[in-house]
């Protein structure tokens, strides 16, 4: 592959719905530009960018690949995203080195769950952008219909045919565009004769172009206002100054898997979507003062972003970067202006899905990958040390789905750990931690499928089987009113005894209050040394539970009173009185179980906002508020955790996938009698059983 400089390189982003057709348009590029011989198809699991095993066999991208494409003296670094909202990471991580979005849309659904995401995604970053309707081939295509959805759902975008189509359904043969006037037919684009039918309904559809054109410049708007007209060259210079300024998004059709409109669609980017020496600066943040700095191709220090990190069987861990500015060079020393690390780069590589091409160094704006880092992660910043600059960490959504995971064997538990932590290196939006309150060690992500790729991924990638359940949820135990107890230890077993006598009074404290323990003894009825014994004994209960294996909270313990033997009593005899007194005291005291709260906060659209209230009904769920945001309406609502467990898929399933929700723990509440019951009786079984 050739050297391009900054202004010959455009890092493109394709984002859109699953199904809609990124990774044939990249597959059809590189095809068209030589690089392979015949097409790759995702139901065959052939295409360059899918390599992963699970992306084959599901038949959709789950991560995102880099696909460079030369053409034309420049170079175009797709980014092919997944599709589906599960694997939004992916999708976040590759806008932060893109400089260009490419919405595909599908011909025939129009604008999907998939298009909305990711063009509120493009939004956040307030990145320029296309859309790309694609699959024009199909049986029912059409290109005004899918038009009429995308004005619908962004009424706010003016959006702007670049071309139209010439047939229609299966016998579309390309496109017309309209600001040469020539038509690009067949798979390899050739200029062809026009049918009347598209001449006739063009003229219109070029005023609309020129009008978008003449926004991109004063000059040029002076010009079309004085003749009426502008010229193609004129036009040409005045869409990407409009696009790129937000005046409107272009739109151009494909159908890809023919190759048809793929060559107009690659020749529109190159002049359209702006070289890395033109994209908007990044920010930055200074070590030194913490302000804000804008930073371009045309910066002298090294800056570079890592994007992603891929578990590598041959090279290890693998990263992606995006050079800011700066030139990256192999066989170089750059110090991690985010860890404060000095890191040794060896051979450089720009990647072409899973193929490796090794250069001697990246231009700013250019995409490449390096391996074996030691002290590098995902959003880290790698810079020279005279630099004190480093990007902001990345912003990722909250886990909403989670699993308990059991080794499914002693070999797989030993490396577990580690594979998790290679697995949430990978990506970001996987969490792996351990639940106290339950000794549960759970994996969170975006969703069931997330969940279930992360588990394959730990046994093909890591030799790490596991087995996976619904988490338990978190209870707490707590008293309603004080109780009292005591309790006599007394063990003699030949040498030397066990004694101890304790008498414990609990008392509830506030929601929050946590724990208390303090001892009313005067007098010497036990010695002061056994009375953190007692409390000892009393800290090992409060973990275990009394009623349900769950936590105690909220709680104050008491020693009242008591006895001890001259030569029996000991530290062991106090804290296993102590332990016993708790439990009985805790049984006087009223005891029930509480469980955890979330404020969830549910976006959907307006019409389906019934549809969610009824659904939260049936979850014990108390909405808080209700509030119109555009066409969506946003529900906040308390829920009991162990009520949405599995919400993450109910509310795709019931709002098609246009509905989501975030949620963070608000509170304790006390569990109802009926469900209590159940809980404490399985819990019980449990203990029983083990």
């Amino acid at each position: 592959m050739k050297d391009y400089r900054s202004d010959r390189i455009h890092n493109i982003a394709l984002v859109g719905h699953s199904g809609a057709g990124k990774t044939t348009i990249t597959e059809a590029a590189l095809y068209l530009t030589k690089v392979t011989t015949r097409m790759g198809k995702t139901e065959d699991g052939n295409t360059v960018s899918d390599f992963d095993p699970e992306e084959v066999r599901r038949g959709i991208s789950i991560s995102t690949s880099v696909i460079p494409v030369e053409w034309d003296g420049h170079k175009i670094n797709f980014l092919d995203t997944p599709g589906y909202a599960d694997f939004v990471g992916e999708v976040i991580t590759a806008l932060s080195a893109a400089d260009y979005g490419v919405v595909v849309v599908d011909s025939v659904a129009g604008v999907e769950v998939g298009t909305e995401l990711a063009w509120q995604a493009l939004d956040e970053l307030n990145l320029p952008r296309m859309v790309v309707i694609n699959r024009m081939d199909r049986d029912n295509a059409d290109a005004d219909r899918a038009m009429a959805s995308l004005r619908e759902h962004f009424p706010d975008v003016r959006f702007t045919p670049m071309v139209l189509p010439v047939g229609q359904k299966s016998a579309f043969q390309g496109v017309f565009r309209l600001n040469s006037g020539k038509a690009s037919l067949g798979p390899e684009c050739k200029e062809s004769a026009v049918p009347y039918e598209v001449t006739r309904s063009a003229s219109a559809a070029r005023i609309t172009l020129v009008e978008a054109a003449a926004e991109g410049e004063d000059e040029l708007m002076m010009k079309y206002f004085d003749e009426g007209d502008l010229s193609p060259d004129e036009v040409r210079h005045g869409l990407p100054l409009a696009s790129r300024a937000g005046k409107f998004v272009p739109v151009l059709l494909t159908a890809a898997n023919d190759c048809r409109g793929v060559l107009a669609f690659l020749e529109t980017l190159k002049y359209l979507a702006p070289t890395a020496a033109e994209a908007m600066p990044r920010a930055a943040v200074s070590q030194v003062d913490g302000k804000t700095v804008d930073m371009s191709a045309s910066d002298p220090h090294l800056a570079a972003l890592v994007f992603k990190t891929q578990a590598d069987p041959y090279v290890g861990k693998l990263q992606y970067l995006r050079v800011v500015s700066g030139e990256f060079k192999a066989d170089s020393r750059v110090l991690n202006l985010t860890q404060g690390e000095e890191e040794r780069i060896g051979p450089v590589y720009v990647l072409r899905g899973k193929e490796q091409l090794t250069v001697g160094h990246l231009y700013p704006g250019d995409i490449g990958a390096v391996a074996k880092l030691q002290h590098t992660h995902t959003g880290d910043t790698l810079g020279d040390k005279d630099s004190k600059l480093s990007f902001p960490p990345f912003k990722f959504p909250q886990p909403l789905y989670s699993v308990a995971l059991k080794p499914s064997t002693q070999a797989d538990g030993a490396k577990l750990g580690q594979a998790l932590q290679r697995l949430a290196e990978e990506d970001r939006t996987l969490v792996p931690h351990f639940e106290d309150a339950t000794h549960e060690l759970l994996l969170s992500g975006m969703g069931e499928s997330h969940i279930a790729v992360a588990v394959h991924h730990l046994k093909d990638k890591f030799g790490v089987a596991v087995e996976t359940k619904i988490p338990r949820v978190a209870y707490r135990e707590t008293v309603t009113r004080p109780g009292k107890a005591q309790y006599r230890h007394k063990k003699q077993t030949g040498g030397a005894g066990q004694f101890a006598e304790v008498h414990l009074r609990v008392e509830p404290l506030p929601s929050g209050g946590g724990f208390e323990f303090a001892s009313e003894i005067f007098g010497g009825a036990i010695s002061h040394q056994f009375i953190p014994s007692i409390e000892k004994g009393v800290v090992a209960v409060m973990k275990e539970g009394v009623i349900a294996h769950c936590p105690v909270v909220d709680v104050k313990a008491i020693v009242t009173d008591g006895k001890e033997h001259p030569v029996d009593s000991k530290d062991i005899a106090f804290q296993i009185a102590g332990r016993e007194a708790f439990k009985e005291a805790m049984q006087d005291a009223g005891p029930v179980l509480m469980e955890p709260v979330n404020e969830v906060r549910v976006t959907v659209p307006a019409a389906q906002m019934g549809d969610v209230l009824g659904d939260m009904n049936t979850r014990r769920g108390v909405v808080q508020g209700t509030e119109q945001v555009g066409a969506k309406a946003v529900i906040t609502v308390h829920v009991p955790a162990a009520e949405i467990q599995r919400y993450a898929t109910d509310l795709r399933s019931m709002t098609q996938g246009r509905g989501y929700y975030t949620a963070a723990f608000h509170h304790f509440a006390q569990v109802p009698f009926q469900i209590a019951e159940k809980v404490v009786s399985e819990a019980r079984a449990a203990a029983e059983h083990h």
